[in-house]
């Protein structure tokens, strides 16, 4: 019978810092699986591991007999068809686009998802994603992620404004005005 584990319950797990099989707390889970654990020895933390020799898969002998079948035959599953992955080729999904009018690809210009484009080094590729400033262009080789909008108005930038060069005292202390007086002459006080 299998146990159901929970987060904050202890299981028997490879710790990768010990190198041995030993208790466990479950940190993570993801589903019914366990995905992170802490050695309750070491306290070191590290992806599940599960002990060697144990598995979460069933058996063969436990899956032959659960079948209810004939043995060494397998049927054909009718939802197999369904699960199915259906692969379009490129040119499929080029087909009906106005290939003749693609524009060249600049990272200054702003592209759209179904969008083909003129690449000079990959060829013509087709606008998969638009994600802010980058798009995913699938060409016949592989998928790209390139950048596109950067001819946009440019964000305004910071700017560096230096600490001013008056002496300033402790923060602490208040400061004395420093006040400006008419213009008088500096010869002598005593001038009449």
């Amino acid at each position: 019978m299998a146990t159901q584990h929970k987060v904050g319950g202890e299981v028997d797990a490879f710790c990768t810092r010990c190198r041995l099989t030993l208790a466990h707390t479950i940190l993570a889970m993801v589903g019914t699986k366990i995905a992170r654990v802490r050695c309750n020895t070491c306290g070191g933390d590290h992806a599940f591991r599960s002990a060697p020799g144990t598995t979460d898969k069933p058996s063969p002998s436990s899956r032959a007999s659960s079948g209810g079948g004939t043995s060494g035959t397998r049927a054909p599953r009718a939802s197999r068809s369904s699960e199915d992955k259906v692969v379009i080729s490129f040119e499929e999904q080029l087909a009906g686009k106005d290939i003749a009018n693609a524009p060249r690809y600049s990272p200054k210009d702003s592209y759209k998802v179904d969008q083909v484009i003129q690449h000079p080094s990959f060829g013509l590729g087709l606008v998969t994603a638009v994600r802010g400033n980058k798009v995913d262009i699938t060409f016949k080789s592989e998928t790209k992620t390139l950048v596109h909008a950067a001819g946009a108005a440019p964000a305004e930038k910071p700017t560096f404004n230096p600490p001013s060069a008056k002496a300033t005292g402790p923060a602490d202390k208040p400061q004395a005005q420093e006040t400006q007086e008419p213009a008088s002459s500096p010869t002598s006080p005593a001038e009449g």
